[in-house]
């Protein structure tokens, strides 16, 4: 299985799976001399582990990640990166594979089970395997080195709607998100959401989401036109997370129904801009602006209605998917969204500052 890694100068490799004994990342290109410890690191994948609430799943993970290689403890007892490539690892412990057992032989509608059967000859239908989300634990691990690459940055991620029950923008607020399990920046959304997806998760289904993710403080400048466009990385790496089926920035889709002088950001001397509507990337650099990404979830593959379906020799049949899984797989997305944002950055501020030599 190839392309299993993604960036340039910053380029991460992940691996494991989702029954497997381990899975991690290595990261290659981080500047030496950056302060990194397993610290900086696990306060991110506290973020995103499973079992901290009941609209998600209940597998019990404590994520805790281990650094084997890429640094090195100065004499002041300060431990910083070394320039070599850094690897991650995070075990599994919380593995219950016999809840998998009776799909073993039959493809899950929405899932990856027929392609993968299709494409290698082989699936580890335990979780998934290498196309569970799962995974996703390497990249926020990655994402959170990535944050120490990128000076002065701030990156930011909240829920703006689960189903068709979207957050009031008037009442956003990022102090928010800590107050509540959902990421949500609206308090009267958050309650709404709350009690939604207890009918959900009761009901034994699932449920799509919006994602947005936000970062400040990048200059302008970076990015590489006319292939390597900052916008069009920034899609690509959040299309890369697991069940995301749409991707826009700024404005989006929305653009459509606007005029040009209602799409224009404006300028005045600063320079300043008057809107954002292109979502802080113009010709796929960046303005300096607050770049804005937003993703669309779809509603997890594993519910408990039954479904039908095919199995490996052909036949129809029907499926019900047991085990433990999120309502709402759109909730733990949202410290990916923020982790991928986070390497392609750190990835363009590197490319920016070898190809500008300072």
């Amino acid at each position: 299985m190839s392309h299993n890694s993604f960036g340039h100068l910053f380029r991460v490799t992940t691996f494991g799976e989702s029954h497997g004994v381990a899975l991690g990342a290595v990261v290659d290109g981080c500047p030496p001399g950056i302060e990194l410890t397993e610290a900086d690191i696990q306060g991110f994948l506290d973020k995103r582990k499973p079992g901290q609430s009941r609209f998600t799943t209940q597998r019990r993970e404590a994520d805790e990640v281990k650094i084997l290689s890429g640094v090195f403890t100065r004499d002041d007892g300060v431990q910083v990166t070394t320039g070599a490539p850094i690897a991650l690892v995070i075990e599994n412990t919380d593995q219950r594979s016999k809840d998998y057992g009776e799909i073993a032989n039959k493809y899950r509608p929405g899932h990856a089970d027929y392609v993968y059967d299709a494409k290698y000859g082989v699936r580890d239908y335990r979780g998934g395997g290498r196309s569970s989300a799962r995974e996703t634990a390497a990249r926020v691990a990655a994402g959170a080195v990535a944050r120490k690459v990128i000076p002065g940055a701030t990156i930011r991620g909240a829920l703006v709607q689960i189903g068709p029950h979207r957050i009031d923008r008037a009442r956003f607020d990022w102090t928010e998100l800590d107050k509540n399990p959902l990421f949500c920046p609206d308090a009267v959304m958050a309650a709404q959401w709350a009690d939604y997806l207890d009918g959900v998760r009761k009901a034994g289904s699932s449920i799509g989401a919006v994602v947005e993710v936000v970062a400040e403080g990048a200059p302008a400048g970076w990015g590489a036109p006319l292939y390597g466009k900052l916008d069009a990385e920034l899609a690509s790496a959040m299309m890369s997370i697991n069940a995301v089926k749409g991707v826009e920035i700024g404005d989006g889709f929305a653009s459509a129904e606007l005029s040009g002088e209602e799409n224009a950001d404006e300028m005045r001397a600063g320079p300043s801009f008057l809107s954002n509507h292109a979502g802080g990337v113009l010709g796929g650099l960046s303005t300096g602006q607050p770049i804005v990404v937003r993703f669309a979830v779809k509603p997890t593959s594993s519910i408990l209605t039954p479904r039908r379906t095919i199995d490996r020799d052909g036949n129809e049949t029907e499926i019900v998917t047991k085990g433990r899984h999120d309502p709402c797989v759109g909730i733990r997305a949202v410290p990916v969204g923020e982790a991928m944002m986070a390497c392609v950055l750190a990835d363009h501020f590197l490319r920016h500052r070898g190809q500008i030599g300072g």
